[in-house]
């Protein structure tokens, strides 16, 4: 019994004609499902947490904790 000879003509055009459709389809379907499962949550979160902030408020009260060192605290 005689073992087959290898196919190695055309070998990488062969096997590049169906992995790289692959890759490309599942390349788009991770880059789409990031996109809604993690940057979209994301941007709704800094959304909602913008829409309630008050940047004097916080600035106000870091001021009165002593955080910064120009600005001294209202009670000194």
């Amino acid at each position: 019994m005689q073992l087959a000879k290898p196919v190695m003509r055309r070998l990488l055009s062969k096997r590049l004609r169906f992995h790289l459709p692959v890759a490309f389809a599942l390349s788009l379907v991770t880059a789409i499902a990031f996109k809604y499962a993690v940057t979209e949550p994301r941007k709704q979160a800094y959304a909602d947490f913008y829409k309630h902030y008050d940047a004097t408020k916080e600035f106000n009260a870091m001021k009165e904790a002593g955080v910064f060192q120009s600005v001294r605290p209202s009670g000194e």
